[in-house]
């Protein structure tokens, strides 16, 4: 593979290089550059794609990838050499392979790490790939992750939507209706009064782990956000502060459990029936069927100005270092088409971020309503810094619930926190 002319690619991987002691070539090229497509435009040659494992069954997980890569190289006549790689150190290992130019054609990412990637010069911007190419059918909120500065860099594969899943038997025991659940903070905040009026939790609260899932969705439903790409820190303007003093009340009204400062769930308080609501996704979905514990609804994300959720994006995108460009493109296209995304989200049992595609769930009545809701799922913060600021402000959000800050004092502090990190 071609050398990197982005310095700063260097700057990101000297650590990791430096703690690789034996340099040798993957022994899947022998140190000898792949056969690339040809002048005339068409595609040849072969291809390398890493992808993480999505199930714990891997025998049928193996099959569909080996149906999705047929179809693949049916229709170029590109022969890919597919190798599945763990979860665990995968920025690692992909930084120190593209950095000593023996890295994949294709690899999967998630939205923390490809605007950090983009940003760095590292990626393939697929927008010269992509005449006549049907855009359109992808759910506009999947797209987000995979943009950087105008730039389409990937193609999405999966999708989710977290949003609350109600027990019936508490919403009937509060005097509620199940099936008219609360759209809005104001109508949560009524039903989480009465909860804790019988000795309910109105929801769970996991203060230890991730943003995502704690503040962000309460910042974007106030109609905030937390940095623009162009580094500049909203976090603390009055829709962040709103956000901050919504936390702040759930905790202080006890309808938020007292660990929920650190915690990182609560699932024997749900499981034991104690609690109103807590937030879930299609993986909420299948534990709950399988523990078979009580009957549950699922409400539409929740809206106060604005009516939005998290939930991450899975997609492909390929580096700039490939020497197989339009057939590693070809390879984000067609393994993100309708009939791949079906294949491949029938057996991990995410959501499709094609509209085509989510027939899958026609005869799951949960996972066809989630599949509704990724319209309103931003998946994250989508900056190079993305990752690194969460747990600044993580620290400011757990100093107010302690009672040590005022939220406007925590959203004042974490918004400096960050600008410092962005260099503001």
């Amino acid at each position: 593979m071609r050398k990197f002319k982005f310095l700063i690619v260097f700057i990101l991987v000297g650590l990791l290089l430096v703690a690789c002691d034996d340099g040798k070539k993957d022994e899947k090229t022998d140190g000898e550059k792949k056969p690339v497509s040809g002048d005339d435009g068409k595609l040849s040659g072969e291809i390398t794609v890493w992808a993480h494992p999505f199930t714990a069954d891997q025998e049928v997980e193996g099959k569909m990838w080996e149906e999705i890569i047929a179809s693949y190289e049916d229709a170029t006549g590109v022969k890919v050499n597919f190798e599945q790689i763990p979860w665990a150190n995968r920025d690692q290992k992909v930084l120190t392979a593209l950095a000593a130019n023996n890295g994949p054609d294709v690899f999967y990412v998630i939205p923390d790490q490809m605007p950090q990637y983009a940003d760095a010069g590292m990626l393939l911007s697929l927008d010269q790939y992509l005449e006549g190419f049907d855009i359109e059918d992808f759910v506009d909120t999947a797209l987000v992750s995979t943009t950087w500065k105008d730039e389409l860099y990937g193609l999405p594969i999966l999708q989710e939507a977290y949003t609350y899943f109600y027990n019936v038997d508490v919403v009937k025991d509060i005097g509620e209706d199940p099936e008219n659940l609360p759209a809005t903070w104001e109508e949560f905040e009524k039903w989480a009064e009465k909860a804790k009026e019988k000795g309910y939790y109105a929801t769970s609260f996991q203060g230890g782990g991730s943003m995502n899932g704690t503040l962000y969705p309460f910042l974007w439903q106030a109609g905030g956000q937390v940095v623009t790409e162009d580094n500049e820190v909203l976090l603390n303007n009055e829709a962040g502060v709103e956000a901050f003093e919504f936390i702040n009340k759930m905790y202080e009204k006890g309808w938020i459990p007292e660990d929920s400062i650190t915690a990182m769930e609560h699932n024997a308080l749900w499981d034991g029936g104690k609690m109103l609501a807590v937030q879930g996704s299609g993986n909420s979905v299948s534990r709950m069927l399988d523990q078979d514990l009580f009957e549950f609804v699922i409400a539409p994300p929740m809206k106060n100005k604005e009516q939005l959720t998290y939930g991450t994006t899975g997609m492909f995108v390929a580096p700039i270092n490939t020497d197989n460009p339009a057939a590693a493109a070809e390879f984000i296209k067609i393994v993100t088409n309708t009939d791949n995304q079906k294949k491949f989200n029938t057996v991990t049992q995410y959501i499709p971020t094609r509209e085509s595609a989510k027939d899958i769930f026609s005869e799951n009545k949960y996972l066809e309503q989630l599949a509704g809701y990724t319209q309103y799922a931003l998946p994250g913060v989508i900056h190079p810094e993305g990752r690194t600021i969460m747990p600044m402000i993580q620290a400011e959000l757990q100093t107010m619930l302690e009672g040590n800050k005022t939220p406007k004092q925590a959203a004042d502090d974490a918004a400096a926190a960050v600008e410092s990190k962005m260099g503001n």
